[in-house]
């Protein structure tokens, strides 16, 4: 995988945001925009994983608690989805935390409160996306 292959394919998954967004519109549940991109995904030939379960570690310890991640796409970008008016810092944390755990090179913040997504979605990378190949 490259880092030209990867961002392509983010492209794509927010054309499918995109699509569900104009069709739905703001103001639903979260979970109605997670069912409907997952089936969006799924219609266009990905490979999707919801609500991920991610255990917790910390010195060797298993917590008993897990984080779960919304969209986990072709194993490589995980989506972080929200529905609400305002972003704050900590969603960004989120995901990047899923992002480090999974060793996922992207993730995609996609908010659906909003008019327009493509001005509102966040792409974010990390050391795996850097160390991918350009071409």
């Amino acid at each position: 995988m490259t880092k030209k292959q990867v961002t392509s394919l983010s492209y794509e998954i927010i054309g499918c945001a995109i699509k569900v967004h104009r069709a739905l519109g703001p103001g639903l549940l979260e979970s109605i925009y997670e069912a409907c991109l997952k089936y969006e995904l799924l219609k266009n030939g990905f490979e999707v994983k919801q609500q991920v379960f991610l255990p917790v570690y910390y010195d060797e310890f298993l917590m008993g608690t897990n984080l779960r991640v919304d969209l986990y796409v072709n194993n490589l970008i995980v989506i972080e989805l929200k529905a609400i008016e305002n972003m704050l810092p900590g969603h960004e944390a989120q995901l990047l935390t899923y992002m480090k755990l999974l060793r996922a090179p992207q993730g995609l913040l996609i908010n659906f409160f909003t008019d327009n997504i493509t001005k509102s979605f966040k792409p974010f990378v990390n050391d795996y996306f850097r160390e991918l190949e350009e071409h």
